[in-house]
């Protein structure tokens, strides 16, 4: 069985605030569409500082997804699609229990960290990318 799953932080729209608005709009075609997919969707939360705004929560629901599913042998390989280094330790682990971690990182900024720690390692470069854009068109 194949299981996918989405992380990320919920946006938040604030009344009045027309960018928020628009980003909430984005997110929930994203999440319809990943649905109809498939996929499941699992939320961390948004932290705006200044102007930035920051996931929070995400990473560990990350890690506490991969490691349930290697204790519990629900999976094989994990395919992480993520640069984010606090998943070191958790990939180690993984890999100590049995599993194969697959890192998918991006061309342009990989995470050689990532890369070392992982069972595999691949990069997605920006022809990928619009091949499986294309790809999504045409089955819409």
């Amino acid at each position: 069985m194949v299981a996918r799953r989405y992380y990320i932080g919920a946006v938040r729209a604030k009344e009045g605030d027309e960018k928020s608005q628009t980003l909430l709009r984005n997110q929930h075609r994203l999440f319809a569409r990943l649905q109809r997919m498939r996929w499941s969707i699992h939320l961390g939360y948004l932290l705006k500082t200044g102007n930035t705004y920051h996931e929070k929560g995400v990473d560990v629901l990350m890690a506490v997804d991969l490691l349930v599913g290697a204790y519990e042998h629900k999976y094989d390989t994990a395919i992480l699609v993520s640069s984010d280094t606090d998943l070191l330790p958790v990939m180690d682990k993984v890999q100590k229990l049995g599993k194969q971690i697959e890192y998918v990182g991006f061309g342009h900024t990989p995470s050689f960290a990532m890369q070392a720690h992982a069972s595999i390692s691949r990069l997605i470069v920006k022809s990928d990318i619009l091949a499986f854009l294309k790809e999504i068109d045409e089955s819409d």
